[in-house]
């Protein structure tokens, strides 16, 4: 009968063939190998998605960091429109001009938004269409018949 080992020698070692294993009780340790590999991989998806949730959290809290700097760029921008209006304008009219315009930008985001939002109601739900398939499958209700 041919005999098989499961586990590897020690460096510098050689495999005594009388310690070798048959195929039955190969067989009997495969339970116990499934199980050390199971484990291991486990751990190594562990490792893994520690890995990959540090690196996301650092990512997300970089780019927060990033775009509240660019939030006070772009205050610093409109004030910069401000002051360069104001070089041809009253001060409080420059000011006025660019709140204005700014009212009129969010006017039409809002505007376009709405018409976004009002599509979502449109068709049929999907407690419609599953009652619909429920009936096509009965053989009643209105469906395509091929």
């Amino acid at each position: 009968m041919t005999r098989y080992t499961t586990e590897t020698p020690p460096r510098g070692t050689t495999r005594n063939p009388k310690e070798s294993l048959s195929l039955i009780e190969l067989v009997k340790s495969l339970p116990g190998l499934l199980k050390g590999l199971l484990t291991a991989e486990f751990d190594g998806l562990k490792v893994k998605a520690t890995h990959i949730g540090k690196n996301a959290g650092i990512g997300a809290g970089l780019v927060v960091v990033a775009l509240m700097f660019l939030f006070f760029a772009l205050g610093t921008l409109v004030a910069v429109g401000i002051l360069a209006l104001s070089l041809v304008l009253p001060s409080w009219l420059a000011a006025l001009i660019v709140f204005v315009v700014f009212l009129l930008v969010a006017a039409v985001l809002v505007l376009i938004a709405l018409r976004y939002l009002r599509k979502i109601s449109d068709g049929p739900s999907p407690a419609e269409e599953f009652q619909k398939d429920i009936r096509a499958v009965k053989g009643t209700g209105e469906y395509d018949r091929h």
